[in-house]
């Protein structure tokens, strides 16, 4: 790992849950003597406990699948399906070693559904998390074509986040004169994820999936209690936004 892809996971970690409510904690245990550490423990406790109740969890999704775009998506004039990866998980015995992540599946799921119906050439873009032995995009290219029956035209396996994502399925479609593509990747994923793929010259149809948001189950007596799911919902919804702001700042 280079010093900058360190630093970048070390200021993520303190920034997001549950870093952020334990860096407060933390900062409280090693001033304890002062006169503040007890409000900063209080913050910290209290910052672990907001961002780990459904409701938190839920509205701070909808603030980026509000941002996604129309589940059903208008695809006239589109010249290609791009789907993002989200991760493989290994081994898996009964799948012969490793596989798409749930995340993963659920944006091959939607591409290879968007595919039929528009019978649009795919790329699928990913490369190889360590410490895997293959990349998403193979992953993803062998699930679309074994599984759904869907041929996938391109397969971009060098990028590690969405930037990389954006620049080099860039490299491989604009030669061929592809600039408006239909874009699959998670609902709370896609603004930052468009932002990135406009930077690089595309015109972008979202086609967003798994609208966290939007499952219509209301109030429920657990919304009341902290749950590991909200702390994960928070986690992601931080993580874009923070992501988002850095894009504004640098550029894309």
């Amino acid at each position: 790992m280079t010093l900058a892809g360190f630093l970048k996971m070390l200021l993520s970690s303190l920034l997001l849950p549950p870093g952020n409510g334990l860096a407060l904690l933390g900062l409280a245990w090693l001033g304890r003597r002062r006169r503040w550490a007890l409000a900063l423990a209080v913050l910290g406790a209290f910052l672990l406990l907001l961002q780990s109740l459904p409701p938190v969890g839920t509205a701070l999704m909808g603030t980026l699948e509000d941002r996604a775009g129309a589940w059903s998506p208008e695809t006239a004039g589109a010249q290609a399906i791009v789907v993002l990866g989200s991760g493989v998980i290994r081994p898996v015995a009964e799948f012969g070693g490793e596989t798409a992540s749930e995340r993963t599946l659920v944006r091959i799921r939607r591409g290879a559904q968007l595919a039929r119906d528009t019978q649009l050439p795919v790329l699928v873009s990913g490369g190889r998390p360590l410490p895997a032995e293959s990349s998403e995009a193979a992953a993803m290219a062998a699930i679309l074509e074994n599984e759904f029956g869907v041929a996938v035209r391109w397969r971009e396996e060098d990028s590690l986040d969405t930037a990389g994502n954006a620049a080099l399925s860039a490299r491989m479609l604009v030669p061929e004169g592809i600039k408006r593509i239909v874009l699959v990747t998670q609902a709370f994923h896609m603004p930052r994820a468009r932002l990135l793929f406009e930077a690089q010259g595309f015109e972008v149809i979202p086609a967003p999936t798994h609208f966290v948001s939007k499952n219509g189950t209301g109030f429920e007596a657990g919304s009341l209690f902290p749950s590991a799911s909200a702390l994960h919902n928070s986690y992601y919804a931080l993580h874009e936004w923070l992501g988002i702001l850095w894009v504004r700042i640098s550029g894309g």
